[in-house]
């Protein structure tokens, strides 16, 4: 059993990372960074959506 959990560390350790120090530095929030309102941010990105959606 000390194998399996072993591995089960390693695989815990990975998902880790995966998701949380990568998203760090690969993912940040946009959004917070360029708009300071929940108001700004819901109107930027129902616009977004429109735009896209009209552009197709």
């Amino acid at each position: 059993m000390t194998v399996g959990k072993k591995l089960w560390i390693i695989i815990l350790i990975k998902l880790f990372i995966l998701f949380a120090i990568l998203k760090l530095f690969f993912f940040p929030d946009f959004l917070k960074s360029k708009f300071g309102s929940d108001h700004e941010k819901s109107d930027y990105v129902g616009k977004e959506l429109i735009d896209r959606n009209n552009s197709h």
